[in-house]
């Protein structure tokens, strides 16, 4: 039911027709109603899957203790490539199955059938029903771990997490920084970099896309066994060790252009920008052998906000704030129709169960009783005049934030603590007042609609809510 094809590395290649998550047809138990069509297409799903030949896989979420869980696949035989990309990402099970999803992804084929994704979060069952979009089977299990998180007094975050060793008066010392981001904004770039950093220092990546943030400032990972990377613009120089993972054998390529002699072109988005690749940590030589962050130092948020400065500093009220706004622009992950819209998502984290509110209250609790560092930082350009902030620009800053090297001072104006300089970049030229011709106008009215936006979370606390920066 896919087009398949062999790689020049020796690895399998498909072509899916859904090329992206169905965020508008995904609806839970606990924010949504359900219809009696929907019950309706649940008691079909199940009689569906008895009529036919499927596979059944158990993998294991998490490793910690208090956060892993046995997850159960049932993809129909034809589809069997889903449960193949899906396994590589998660290590084999050690229990009965605490989550369950069936995908059918030719349930509407059926014209009286229409596709849906349908979570139970209690019973821990997910229905996707008309996708064959293997990111749906991966975040169909994560969404539920996160939920479990929160059930736990913790955090679910959309987030990568890595581990970096510097030696500072000649000993060395670790510092466990976190990356909150949406899709294709630079969140597994900056995570699995190794930061030019030189041993006995270095960069360690745990984890990639989804973690939990525990009430003692643990943050324990999801996927032990593998990435599910975008693969668009995929660049050897800028992003070595995903590209060398992406171009090992075992990696599985899901939209991505293959020409007919098996050559992979990362930079052609003929079939999408939405383009992934499944690939295993052990291909990565940045990835460590653990997954788990025993405590989270700093934290960044990940933003594409032309007004916003390459790094800022931020109180843990206005990290809450930051946490609340998520905000950034959308990607062919989320919505490929509306790619490079600007675009806010609470904790940059489209899987949420719950009141938004509620989380942005969690996140400042945890913050502040884990005394973690919070900073944004803008993985894009600064003005409309595009000065591009690139992967060096950013790494440096991720450096000199964990040795402790960058001297701040509090800026009026943005009513944020800014960089008087990072070791590497110019500071002073991404400036943002200087990349306007009516900053203050422009800062006012971006404000105007921050406050705005949070004002819709009845929930969210009103401490946060006054800190709009």
């Amino acid at each position: 039911r896919c087009d398949e094809t062999t790689t020049e590395y020796g690895s399998p290649a498909y072509v899916s027709e859904q090329k992206s998550r169905s965020a508008d047809q995904t609806k839970t138990l606990v924010d949504d109603e359900f219809g009696d069509d929907d019950w309706a297409a649940f008691e079909g799903a199940l009689e569906t899957a008895e009529q036919r030949e499927m596979v059944c896989l158990d993998r294991q979420v998490g490793r910690h203790p208090e956060t892993s869980y046995t997850c159960r696949l049932f993809v129909p035989r034809e589809y069997a490539r889903i449960a193949l990309a899906w396994g590589k990402l998660l290590e084999p099970p050690t229990g009965e199955p605490d989550f369950q999803t069936l995908q059918l992804p030719d349930w509407d084929d059926d014209p009286d059938r229409d596709r849906r994704i349908r979570v139970l979060p209690e019973a821990g069952v997910t229905f996707v029903l008309g996708s064959d979009y293997t990111g749906e089977a991966k975040k169909s299990f994560l969404r539920l771990y996160m939920y479990r998180a929160k059930e736990q007094g913790g955090l679910g975050l959309h987030a990568g997490t890595k581990r970096v060793t510097i030696a500072e008066d000649g000993d060395l010392q670790t510092v466990g920084q976190a990356f909150l981001g949406l899709s294709a904004t630079g969140k597994s770039t900056l995570t699995g970099h190794q930061c030019w950093l030189e041993a006995p220092e270095g960069a360690e990546m745990l984890q990639d896309d989804v973690c939990a943030l525990l009430p003692d400032g643990q943050v324990t990972g999801s996927e032990g066994n593998g990435l599910y990377i975008k693969t668009d613009g995929l660049d050897r120089a800028e992003q070595p060790s995903l590209h060398q993972a992406a171009t090992h054998e075992s990696a599985v390529f899901e939209n991505v252009k293959v020409n007919a002699d098996g050559a992979v072109d990362f930079d052609d988005t003929e079939l999408t920008a939405n383009g992934r690749a499944v690939i295993l940590r052990d291909c990565l030589d940045t990835a460590a052998a653990d997954i788990d962050l025993a405590e989270v130092d700093q934290i960044f948020f990940i933003t594409r906000n032309p007004l916003m400065p390459p790094v800022a500093r931020l109180t843990a009220r206005q990290a809450a704030v930051a946490f609340m706004l998520g905000e950034s622009i959308q990607t062919s992950a989320g919505d490929p129709d509306a790619a490079g819209e600007s675009i806010r998502v609470v904790g940059t984290n489209p899987f949420i169960i719950g009141p938004a509110g509620e989380e942005g209250n969690r996140f400042y609790d945890l913050v502040s009783a884990n005394d973690i560092e919070c900073y944004v930082i803008n993985t894009g350009h600064v003005g409309p005049a595009t000065a591009d902030i690139g992967v060096r620009e950013s790494v440096n800053i991720l450096v000199g934030v964990a040795r402790g090297a960058i001297d701040w001072y509090h800026d009026e104006q943005l009513d944020l603590d800014l960089p008087e300089s990072v070791p590497g970049i110019d500071v002073e030229s991404f400036y943002p007042p200087n990349h306007y011709e009516d900053f203050e106008s422009e800062l006012a009215a971006l404000r105007e609609e921050r406050q705005a936006y949070l004002a819709e979370f009845e929930t969210l606390s009103a401490d946060i809510a006054d800190a709009v920066y």
